[in-house]
């Protein structure tokens, strides 16, 4: 059937009845953009291959949905996974996946772009394209299906998928989806000439675009990974090596959100006020990928916000940032946020805090007169011995005084995050978690009485692609389960709240981020057997999965569990964030040293990312004046800039675990002792 919008509507009115929350299929949302399909030059479909509450809180998306409808030949319009019940009546009807703003079926688009943020994603992606009429596999598509165009942070690693995609994007992608857009419009305006391969070869040459086809994979005798390389006749087209694309400065963020009919997982408006991070915390991801920090200028942050509360009525702005705490503006951030809407019921909350009294005092100020309920801790270890290995050394004694500080200032909740399954780890370390929960909730009733109350979430880690741990081993099954067991045990009394990941959930997290090209067998095996929305608890599927590895005839653990040799290619390899392998190397040595090494704004360690974006550090430089708001050195003669090493020099090293070692101190400090000094009263 020919399903145009007409015919997609009037089937809407026979199923949307027969499924839970109805409204997120129907579109029309305040602040949703309908654009004339005739008249746009670029069709595109932005897709989330979840449900539609998670899909409206995904800022990417949202990013992307106003950059292409600022262009007049430009049509973007949004499309998320439907759920089991739906799909069902989908299947029945043979009624294809369609956008919410105009209601054309996914195949009618020129591109389906689809963010994937993480793994668990995967299955998702296979439903959306099979319910679509798309072939699964790139190499089966005719000219005139989607190019299909995967970005997010689960692409740093994108071999386990493959055959699925066309291209795949690394890095920012607010400039680079217009280069996209308009290459794929001249490809096809000029009748199609030679075929999706041609369109292919063009795409190849923009910078952070990787065509997974032009690549191929080659394993040892043992069936390891031994490289993977351009084929023969893309290499004019496709490098050794793709690198990652920034953005120099940060464009205009986005004011005038959707407002959904229905509740979201958040119910906010929201603004990056900086990408990346400094800290340097060895299991962060995110830490590594979205290097350089890069700030928003105060004044522009503010006048978001006043617009974003005009255009949307949302009651609560969110400040974005990995670690909100390191903004060097914070302080004047939150005085004018309290100056503009302090009488007003607009709620801003400040995410990504560090541990510290400065943090509550920022906080104190934003919620004053509001009432107060949780105020979060990741110190993600509870021991300080554990800290430096991952990095983040957050004294235990500041955690307790930060403690008093806010239950003493009216808040009745603390949550606090851990993770299990960190290198060198121990059960005494565990025991740490419990203890140091035990700890803060005692200070709680010192201050608030039987109204304090403590959240313990605690996650495994998983070693992924593109950090110092990527090496590292994940822990076995059965001690994660046993670890769970105790801090259950120690855990379970009045006012406490423990919250734990599912080990099995956890081990599918991690074949897919560390998998190889032979993963894509299995996740369509996977599929075809049932398997969907697999970060839901009540829809994954591990009888699936067991089902797929073992006709594969792969071993899950292998790809989950093992300890990767430093000298082991790994899967990833031939993609590159900008951060060098020697640094991470170095990194991750460290941490079975115990080393602490300092935030990077303080101490840069030549870590690959200055050297790779210069032309971008100099034009941040120019347009926005200074330091252009990067956290990287500054470039010209006579500015003011952080020392610079050729190599990782820790703070310090751990007593029990390399006495003896000499770092720059003797004893435990903290990093950003320079911030800390112009912070002090």
């Amino acid at each position: 059937m020919n399903w145009t919008p007409e015919r997609i509507s009037d089937a809407l009115s026979r199923v949307l009845p027969r499924v839970t929350q109805p409204a997120r299929y129907i579109g029309g949302e305040w602040n949703s953009i309908r654009k004339d399909w005739d008249q746009a030059r670029s069709r595109v479909a932005l897709a989330f291959p979840d449900i539609y509450e998670l899909g409206m809180s995904n800022l990417g998306l949202a990013i992307l949905y106003d950059i292409l409808n600022r262009r007049s030949d430009v049509l973007a319009e949004r499309v998320y996974a439907p759920w089991v019940d739906m799909q069902a009546e989908m299947r029945r009807l043979d009624l294809p996946p369609f956008s919410l703003e105009s209601r054309h079926a996914l195949s009618q688009f020129d591109i389906l772009a689809i963010s994937l943020p993480y793994e668990q994603l995967y299955t998702n992606v296979l439903s959306l394209l099979d319910l679509a009429g798309i072939p699964l596999h790139s190499s089966a598509r005719r000219v005139d299906h989607p190019l299909i165009l995967a970005g997010g942070s689960a692409m740093i690693n994108p071999e386990p998928m493959w055959p699925f995609l066309d291209a795949c994007f690394l890095g920012e992608g607010e400039e680079a989806i217009i280069e996209i857009l308009d290459c794929h419009a001249q490809w096809r305006d000029e009748g199609r000439v030679g075929g999706r391969v041609e369109l292919l070869r063009r795409l190849a040459r923009i910078e952070g675009v990787y065509i997974p086809s032009f690549y191929e994979s080659r394993y040892d005798a043992s069936g390891a990974l031994a490289s993977t390389q351009p084929r023969a006749e893309f290499a004019d087209v496709a490098p050794a090596e793709v690198m990652k694309r920034i953005v120099a400065v940060m464009p205009p963020p986005v004011t005038d959100f959707i407002v959904p009919y229905i509740d979201t997982v958040h119910n906010r408006a929201a603004i990056e006020i900086q990408r990346g991070c400094t800290r340097g915390c060895r299991f962060c991801q995110a830490g590594m990928i979205f290097r350089p920090v890069r700030e928003r200028p105060v004044d522009e942050v503010l006048a978001a916000v006043d617009r974003m509360a005009a255009a949307t009525g949302f009651e609560e702005i969110s400040f974005l940032s990995l670690s909100s705490s390191d903004y060097s503006s914070i302080q004047a951030l939150v005085d004018g946020v309290v100056e503009r809407h302090g009488a007003k019921k607009l709620s801003i909350s400040l995410p990504s805090l560090r541990i510290e009294s400065f943090s509550v005092a920022l906080m104190e100020k934003l919620e004053k007169g509001r009432r107060r309920s949780g105020f979060t801790f990741a110190p993600e270890a509870a021991s300080d011995r554990l800290r430096d290995v991952i990095n983040k050394p957050i004294a235990t004694d500041l955690m307790l005084q930060t403690a008093h500080e806010v239950y003493s200032r009216g808040w009745t909740t603390i949550k606090m995050y851990f993770m299990i399954g960190h290198p060198t780890q121990t059960l005494a370390d565990v025991e740490a978690i419990a203890r140091l929960g035990q700890q803060v909730l005692q200070i709680g009733r010192q201050h608030i009485g039987g109204k304090a109350k403590v959240h313990v979430s605690v996650s495994t880690l998983v070693p992924k692609p593109q950090t110092p741990f990527q090496w590292a081993r994940m822990e076995d099954e059965a001690t994660l389960r046993q670890h769970q067991d105790h801090l259950r045990t120690r855990l379970r009394q009045p006012g406490m709240h423990l919250s734990l990941n599912a080990p099995r959930e956890t081990a599918m997290e991690a074949f897919l981020s560390r998998g190889d090209r032979k993963l894509a067998e299995v996740i369509e095996r996977a599929w075809r057997l049932g398997a969907r929305f697999d970060a839901w608890s009540e829809q994954f599927k591990w009888d699936a999965w067991q089902q797929a590895f073992a006709e594969a005839g792969l071993d899950m653990d292998w790809y989950a569990r093992r300890q990767r040799p430093l000298e082991e290619p790994l899967p990833w390899d031939h993609l590159s964030v900008g951060v060098k392998k020697d640094f991470m190397i170095a990194e991750y040595l460290h941490s079975l040293q115990g080393a602490v090494v300092d935030d990077c704004r303080d101490h840069c360690f030549s870590c690959g990312i200055i050297t790779q974006f210069k032309d971008e550090r100099r034009q941040a430089q120019t347009e926005l004046g200074g330091d252009g708001g990067w956290g990287c050195p500054t470039f010209g003669r006579g500015a003011e800039r952080q020392p610079v090493s050729p190599v990782p020099v820790p703070l310090y090293f751990s007593d029990e675990m390399s006495p003896g070692q000499m770092g720059q101190f003797a004893e435990r400090v903290p990093q950003r002792q320079r911030m800390l000094a112009l912070r002090e009263p």
